[in-house]
C-alpha cells in the first residue's frame, strides 16, 4: 500500500476548485471560453490565468464533436510544452468532458494543455461494443497532434488519461492499433506517449468489465490483451474494494507491462471503491502521483508546491 505524507495532504488546497466547463463552439472554429472557478482567492486567480477555448475537432453527421483545450498561464504558440487528452468516464454510455475538469485545471496550471474530450456516447439499451467511442479518441488524439504548432504542443509528448470507460479509451490510445475512424488522415499518429489512468477498464476479456459488450471480438479492444514493448510509460490507480476491477487484474497488467520492458506504476487505495478519486483526499493525491510521475519522465520542470 502506497502512503500519502500529511505534507501531501496539505496541497489538497491547490485543487479547491469549481469549474463550469460546457459551452458550444461555433462551427469550424475555436471559441474562447472564460473559466468560472471558487476557492481560495489563490486558487481562483490561478485558474482565471488559463486560458479556455472549445474546438469542434471532428463532425459525424450534424453532430460536432467537440475539444475543450485549457492552456497554461503564458500561453504562446510557439511553446512546445506536453499535452494530455482526458476522457471521462460513464461505462461508454453517459458522462461529459467537464467531469474531468478538474484534472484538466491541475495539469494546466502545472504547464501542460489540457484538452477534454467529448466522445460518441453508446445506447445502454443497444449492447453494443464501443467502436464509436474509440474511433472519436483516436480522432481526437489525431486532432491535437495534427494542429500541434497552433495549439503550441510537443508531438511527442502527448499523454492520454482517464477514469473508468475513459480509462480504457486512453489505454486503446497507448497500446492498441486498429478502430480507426475510416475519414481520419491514418498518416498522423493516434498513440498517445504516456498514460494515467484512473480505475480503469482495461481488460475486456472473459469474466472482466466489459466483455459482454465485446464478446468475442475481446481482443481488439481490450488493452490488457494487446501489451507489446511499445506501450508509453504508464501509472495507475485504484482502490482496494473497486467492485468492476479487482486488485489481481492491475497487478497482472502492471506485469506483463514490466515484462515487456515497459515502465507501469500502480497505486493502490485501501478500503475504496470504484471512482474513489473524484473525492478528497485521494483526488488530490492521485493527482500528485501523477505530478510525479510526469516529472519523472521529464515532461515537468519542477515538484508540485508543498512537496
Amino acid at each position: 500500500m502506497h502512503r500519502i505524507t500529511s505534507k501531501v495532504l496539505q496541497t489538497g488546497a491547490l485543487l479547491a476548485l469549481s469549474v463550469a466547463f460546457w459551452a458550444a463552439a461555433a462551427p469550424s472554429n475555436c471559441a474562447a471560453q472564460s473559466i468560472a472557478a471558487a476557492g481560495s482567492p489563490a486558487a481562483t486567480a490561478a485558474v482565471s490565468a488559463l486560458r479556455r477555448e472549445t474546438c469542434v475537432y471532428k463532425r459525424v453527421g450534424t453532430n460536432e464533436l467537440k475539444l475543450v483545450i485549457i492552456k497554461p498561464a503564458g500561453w504562446q504558440a510557439k511553446d512546445r510544452d506536453p499535452a494530455i487528452l482526458l476522457f471521462h468516464g460513464g461505462g461508454w454510455v453517459w458522462g461529459t468532458p467537464g467531469i474531468m475538469g478538474s484534472q484538466g485545471n491541475y495539469f494546466a496550471r502545472r504547464g501542460m494543455v489540457s484538452v477534454l474530450v467529448q466522445y460518441r456516447l453508446l445506447d445502454k439499451n443497444a449492447k453494443a461494443p464501443p467502436t464509436v467511442c474509440v474511433a472519436d479518441a483516436k480522432s481526437a488524439l489525431r486532432w491535437v497532434r495534427a494542429h500541434a504548432g497552433e495549439l503550441g504542443v510537443d508531438v511527442n509528448r502527448i499523454a492520454a488519461g482517464g477514469g473508468s470507460a475513459g480509462g480504457h479509451l486512453a489505454a486503446f490510445l497507448g497500446l492498441m492499433n486498429g478502430l480507426d475512424d475510416p475519414l481520419d488522415d491514418l498518416t498522423v499518429s493516434a498513440k498517445a506517449n504516456a498514460l494515467v489512468l484512473w480505475n480503469p477498464v482495461f481488460d475486456n476479456s472473459p469474466g472482466q468489465w466489459g466483455h459482454e459488450l465485446v464478446g468475442d471480438r475481446y481482443k481488439e479492444f481490450s488493452p490488457a490483451q494487446n501489451i507489446t514493448s511499445n506501450a508509453p510509460p504508464t501509472i495507475i490507480f485504484l482502490g482496494t474494494e473497486d467492485k468492476l476491477i479487482p486488485v489481481k487484474t492491475v497487478k497482472t497488467f502492471q506485469a506483463n507491462m514490466q515484462a515487456a520492458g515497459v515502465r507501469c506504476e500502480t497505486f493502490f487505495y485501501e478500503g475504496q471503491g470504484h471512482g474513489f478519486f473524484t473525492k478528497q483526499p485521494w483526488h488530490a493525491q492521485t493527482l500528485l502521483e501523477a505530478d510525479r510521475f510526469l516529472v519523472s519522465l521529464g515532461w515537468l520542470k519542477a515538484a508540485p508546491a508543498g512537496e
